[in-house]
C-alpha cells in the first residue's frame, strides 16, 4: 500500500494548510448532517457521526456550527442530501473514486463528469473502478519517539490489520467495521489519534511521473476543490520526491 500512504502524506500536509478554508468547515458540516440523518444524531450510538465530529474538532470547527448541522438532519431543506460513489479513469488509466454529498445529482455528475474530461480522464460506469479497491479502516498517531517495532506491536495488541509509514504520521490500518474499535484501543494506551476515517485503498498501483504526475494531481484538486465532493481516492504511485 505504498502508494497510498504517499498520497495520505500529500494529505496529512495539505489538511493542516487548509484546515482555515470555510470549504472544509462546509464539507465536514454536511458529512456531520448525513452522518446524523443516517444513524440518528446520538454520536455514542452513531460511529460514522461521532468520526465526523472528532474531525471538526480537530479543525477547530465551533460546537455552535457541530450541532447546527446535526439539527439539519431533520430539517425537510436538508434531508434530501444523497451519497454518491462516482468512479472513473485519470491520466495513464488510473483509476478514481470520487465520493459526493448532493442534493441536485444531475448537477453533480455533470461538473463530475466535466473535470474528467478537461484533466485527461473520463467518468466511467459504477462498478468500472471500484473493485481494484478495499474500505478500510485508517488512522494516523504522530510518530513522536514511537519506533515501527514500537508500533507494530501496538497494531497487534489493538486488533488492527497493518502499519504504514507515513513519513510525518503513524498510519493504521483496520478493518472498517473495527475502526472506532482501534481508535479507542489506541487511545487507552495513551496515543494522540489525529484522524480515524474510512479510506478506499487500492489493491495495485500505477507507476505515474513527470507530467504525468502533475496531471493526475491536478485532477485530484480540481475534483477536491468540488463544493459536492467529500473524499477522492486514486491508484497512482510515484516518487514523492517529485511532489513539494
Amino acid at each position: 500500500m505504498a502508494g497510498h500512504s504517499k498520497w495520505a502524506n500529500i494529505q496529512h500536509r495539505k489538511s493542516r494548510q487548509d484546515a482555515k478554508k470555510a470549504k472544509v468547515f462546509t464539507k465536514l458540516a454536511k458529512e456531520i448532517t448525513v452522518a446524523a440523518k443516517m444513524g440518528g444524531p446520538d454520536p455514542e450510538a452513531n460511529p460514522r457521526l461521532r468520526a465526523a465530529i472528532v474531525a471538526a474538532r480537530k479543525i477547530s470547527m465551533p460546537g455552535d456550527n457541530i450541532k447546527r448541522a446535526i439539527d439539519k438532519s431533520t430539517s425537510a431543506d436538508e434531508a434530501n442530501l444523497e451519497e454518491i460513489l462516482y468512479e472513473g479513469y485519470g491520466p495513464a488509466g488510473t483509476a478514481f473514486l470520487v465520493e459526493c454529498l448532493t442534493d441536485n445529482r444531475n448537477r453533480t455528475a455533470s461538473e463530475v463528469r466535466s473535470i474528467f474530461s478537461k484533466s485527461g480522464g473520463n467518468m466511467g460506469e459504477s462498478g468500472s473502478v471500484g473493485w481494484q479497491f478495499d474500505k478500510k479502516g485508517y488512522l494516523t498517531i504522530p510518530k513522536g519517539d514511537k519506533s515501527e517495532d514500537d508500533m507494530t506491536e501496538i497494531c497487534l495488541e489493538v486488533g488492527a490489520e497493518d502499519i504504514e509509514d507515513g513519513d510525518e504520521f503513524w498510519a493504521i490500518i483496520s478493518a472498517p467495521e473495527d475502526l472506532h474499535a482501534v481508535r479507542e484501543a489506541l487511545e487507552a494506551e495513551g496515543l494522540e489519534v489525529e484522524s480515524a476515517k474510512w479510506e478506499m485503498l487500492p489493491q495495485n498501483h500505477i507507476q505515474v511521473e513527470g507530467e504525468t504526475l502533475e496531471k493526475v494531481i491536478r485532477l485530484m484538486e480540481k475534483l477536491e476543490d468540488n463544493d459536492d465532493v467529500q473524499n477522492v481516492w486514486n491508484n497512482a504511485d510515484f516518487d514523492e520526491a517529485e511532489v513539494s
